[in-house]
């Protein structure tokens, strides 16, 4: 059962940028409070402030594009792998998950006021996500994939192929499973990601970044940043190196604002899906090929 401690000290959550742990380049940070504490704070008095339990980075628009420079990168690599091995490594990321079961409930527990069960539930999601998303890496290709009748001496087929770099803005009322499961069926089909998670809950970025760190997972593929989102959705929508945008928030207005931004360089803007855990999902983030190759008699 997870603890439910407060730490003593406030721990300081640094981002995680190509697989490493920068601070943010504009020394800004953002206070997450400890969940009993942040329901008093505003009967608190001014000498009786409520207990923080870390300082999250403010993600800036330069550690955005630090961000998507390592996406780029891994880009190729990533894609290129063979499918069974992209499974083998987001399966490994469950194994480290498992790992870190209490530490990440913990969080959960201190920051979000969850009991010990449901932070419990929490992570078993999540688990579950990674377990689900390995599971398609090599398979999704086949069902989606067809050999089409054409006229003439020619072979035609279709594939189902990663889109490339994915921006994923996290819904900003916090839910692991969900968030698990996003970052999951984006680089299960080869993309590359960066995302942006909102600043309640996210203070478990420390521990999920670990997760990819020690998953044999390559550098890169998948990026975390803490901030505002209201500060880098326009940066965001036009960066030309990211070519799609997952915005998983509930402001229509912001959805539009999203959208019509990214009209302008060609961005697909991908909304909630139905199910997290579906095929349906994971082909959000897919295009689709067809080649043409000549048969000769």
């Amino acid at each position: 059962m997870a603890s439910t401690k407060t730490p003593i000290i406030a721990k300081t959550i640094k981002l995680f940028i190509g697989g490493e742990f920068p601070r943010t380049e504009s020394g800004r940070s953002l206070p997450v409070y400890v969940a009993s504490a942040k329901a008093k704070s505003s009967k608190a008095r001014k000498d009786q402030p409520a207990a923080v339990y870390a300082q999250i980075c403010r993600a800036s628009r330069k550690d955005f594009r630090n961000a998507v420079v390592a996406a780029r990168e891994a880009l190729s690599a990533w894609e290129h792998r063979a499918a069974y091995n992209r499974s083998q490594i987001i399966y490994r990321m469950a194994e480290m998950m498992e790992g870190k079961r209490t530490e990440i409930a913990d969080v959960l527990i201190a920051t979000l006021g969850n009991s010990p069960a449901e932070a419990d539930a929490a992570v078993d999601g999540a688990i579950d996500a990674l377990v689900y998303y390995s599971g398609f890496c090599d398979k999704f290709q086949q069902v989606m994939g067809s050999v089409n009748p054409v006229s003439g001496p020619h072979h035609n087929f279709t594939t189902a192929e990663g889109v490339g770099v994915v921006a994923l803005i996290a819904d900003e009322k916090f839910n692991l499973p969900e968030l698990v499961a996003q970052i999951a069926a984006i680089v299960s089909t080869g993309s590359t990601l960066v995302a942006l998670l909102a600043q309640d809950g996210s203070a478990v970025l420390a521990p999920l970044a670990e997760v990819f760190a020690t998953s044999d997972l390559p550098k890169g593929v998948i990026n975390l940043l803490t901030g505002e989102v209201s500060e880098l959705y326009k940066h965001i929508c036009s960066h030309m190196e990211v070519q799609s945008i997952s915005y998983q928030g509930r402001d229509a207005k912001l959805r539009g604002e999203l959208t019509e931004m990214a009209a302008e360089n060609m961005k697909r803007v991908v909304g909630r899906a139905r199910e997290s855990l579906s095929l349906e999902h994971l082909l959000k983030y897919v295009e689709y090929k067809t080649a043409w190759h000549p048969v000769g008699k």
